[in-house]
């Protein structure tokens, strides 16, 4: 049992050993990732060759299977099928230089979903550069995929005061986890709501709304509960996420967004960054989630709030109207044509 002992400057101390220890790991996790990515592409490289000058077809494959397991008995990785799955990695990527970096810096699973989902090198590049950068695990990946997170980042038009709240590379990091449209397709709502029904509805497939807010949040829990002077305020949820080390609070608006939604979320993250906030996390982060928005009302509004706040949309469906389908390169005509398809109910 540790003893309870008390010097000064201890709990700086301790924290930055545990950094250095996580690091650490990080650092050896990656180089591990990348030797074995390094292997796969040479073990590829050799089937192809070998196909193509000598003409080895499917019956050497196998072979070269079997006898790989049997010299390297307990490790995994060298069935035919994986045999025939390097050999295709090396065949997609050996005219792709620009993307050859980009595979050797996720696992092997996060690969092979992008090259059996995506085919277009530029729709890959994005997939592959957001998961080196936001760390997607394979199910947030799939998930990104299915909910044509590409095409929506093709769109998007974020607004946010990072770059002015935040330190640069914070800032950065924070705009990168945001994102301008959220599907919440998941929910199953067909009909207007309210905003604690979405709430609840978001609670109870927060699995489903962790994916599509992508790898890092953490749920702490909804209508979280903050009491100053003897007064509670209540926030609808509050996240944590472990790459920017920030408490992210969401505020979920049935209708548009309105500019006092700014100024309550400001009010809100000061309290978390005064009362829940630890010393060593960075300052928390506001996302308000709104079907509909004027991009007028909402740069005016974030102009001048000391903390980081952002104002994205939200749909219910990810199928959309035919008649929404042909507007979708104009992203201001899709946000009218929302506003009419889910109606001008407005709710504070």
């Amino acid at each position: 049992m540790s003893k309870q002992i008390k010097v000064n400057g201890y709990d700086i101390f301790l924290d930055e050993i545990k950094s250095t220890i996580t690091d650490t790991r990080i650092q050896t996790t990656k180089a591990v990732n990348s030797g074995l990515i390094q292997l796969y592409w040479s073990i590829g490289r050799s089937i192809a060759d070998k196909q193509a000058n000598e003409g080895w077809g499917k019956a050497v494959v196998e072979k070269l299977a079997q006898d790989l397991k049997a010299e390297f008995q307990g490790r995994s990785g060298f069935s035919a099928q994986n045999l025939w799955y390097m050999r295709q990695f090396y065949l997609e990527y050996k005219d792709l230089p620009n993307l050859q970096q980009l595979v050797g810096e996720i696992p092997w699973g996060q690969n092979l979903t992008i090259m059996s989902k995506i085919k277009d090198p530029e729709e890959r590049e994005y997939y592959l550069k957001a998961t080196v950068d936001m760390g997607w695990s394979r199910n947030v990946l799939l998930h990104q995929i299915k909910s044509d997170a590409y095409q929506r980042h093709q769109l998007a038009n974020k607004q946010h005061n990072f770059e002015k709240a935040l330190p640069a590379h914070l800032a950065e990091q924070a705009d990168e986890a945001m994102k301008d449209v959220y599907m919440l397709d998941m929910l199953g709502i067909t009909k207007p709501v309210l905003e604690r029904e979405l709430e609840q509805k978001m609670v109870a497939k927060i699995q489903g709304v962790m994916l599509e807010l992508g790898y890092g949040f953490a749920f702490i829990g909804n209508q979280y509960r903050i009491v100053v002077n003897e007064k509670e305020y209540f926030i609808d949820l509050l996240f944590s996420n472990r790459r920017l080390n920030s408490l992210v609070a969401v505020e979920l608006k049935i209708g548009r967004f309105k500019p006092e939604y700014a100024g309550k979320m400001n009010f809100y993250l000061n309290l978390l960054d005064d009362f829940v906030r630890e010393p060593r996390e960075n300052p928390s982060i506001g996302i308000i989630l709104c079907t509909e928005r004027d991009y007028f009302e909402v740069e005016y509004a974030l102009r001048g709030l000391e903390k980081p706040v952002g104002v994205a949309d939200y749909l219910l469906t990810q199928d959309l109207p035919e008649s929404l389908r042909s507007k979708l390169p104009d992203a201001k005509l899709l946000e009218q044509e929302l506003r009419k398809e889910l109606g001008e109910k407005d709710e504070d």
